[in-house]
């Protein structure tokens, strides 16, 4: 029996990348699995990619009445829910001169308002001792160049993580954050690395990434299931670094 057998879970951002991968694993240990995205198209190709039975819920975090649709969907279909990863994202980079206020709204609108209005959507339908995954980035951490507004809208993530874990206690809902390092994931064309340029910039991080190499979504896959399962049951309010120790330098 797997690891998430007869459980209800939903990935926001499932159709590429961590969150793909982790709607995969989600699914293959016997998750039923939701899927969101903004376009139709990916999100098809997603669900048809998980199979197992998997759902998608077509919208845009960022939008309030995308959350009332989940949440309806969620109670007509299952009743319930016992694993939310809040995995949508967006990464817009530039110096913080040249930021408009659009890049700033779209960033915080998707990383962060979401986040929260999602987790705040779905928390009457949590399960007890369900699980809630919130995926930030190594760049709320580490100053990276470029990365200020996108690092601010990833660095709020940990603070509601805290919160929630307090707040969800007396339900046993487990609040965690999965805090990934360089992946190769689609994310890489948004930092301007045409596809000709990737071996090298991959060379290029191999050399700071303590791990010698870029990250891989599988890998990322599985932290999510170990906090996703009750393998992690005693483990609340933490930010789980999965960066191969980039972190460090």
């Amino acid at each position: 029996m797997g690891r998430l057998e007869g459980k209800v879970a939903v990935v926001t951002g499932g159709n590429s990348g961590i969150g793909l991968a982790s709607a995969c694993l989600f699914a293959r240990e016997g998750a039923h699995v939701i899927v969101t995205a903004r376009r139709k198209e990916a999100l098809d190709k997603a669900v048809d990619l998980i199979g197992h039975g998997a759902v998608g819920v077509q919208g845009d975090v960022a939008l309030a009445e995308h959350h009332f649709e989940l949440k309806s969907h969620i109670e007509q279909r299952f009743g319930g829910l016992d694993i939310y990863m809040a995995n949508a994202g967006t990464i817009m980079l530039s110096p913080s001169s040249e930021v408009t206020q659009r890049d700033y709204d779209t960033q915080f609108n998707t990383n962060t308002r979401g986040v929260f209005f999602g987790v705040q959507s779905v928390m009457p339908l949590m399960r007890e001792e369900g699980s809630i995954i919130l995926t930030s980035s190594l760049a709320a951490t580490k100053v990276l160049e470029g990365h200020a507004v996108y690092a601010g809208s990833k660095a709020a993530i940990a603070a509601f993580a805290r919160s929630w874990a307090l707040e969800l206690r007396a339900r046993r809902i487990r609040v965690n954050v999965l805090s990934p390092g360089p992946v190769d994931t689609p994310i890489i064309g948004a930092l301007g690395i045409k596809d000709e340029h990737r071996a090298g910039f991959f060379l290029q991080m191999a050399d700071i990434i303590p791990a010698g190499r870029m990250g891989d979504v599988e890998e990322l896959a599985r932290a999510a299931l170990y906090l996703a399962s009750a393998e992690s049951s005693f483990v609340n309010g933490i930010e789980l670094q999965v960066d191969g120790g980039m972190s460090l330098v």
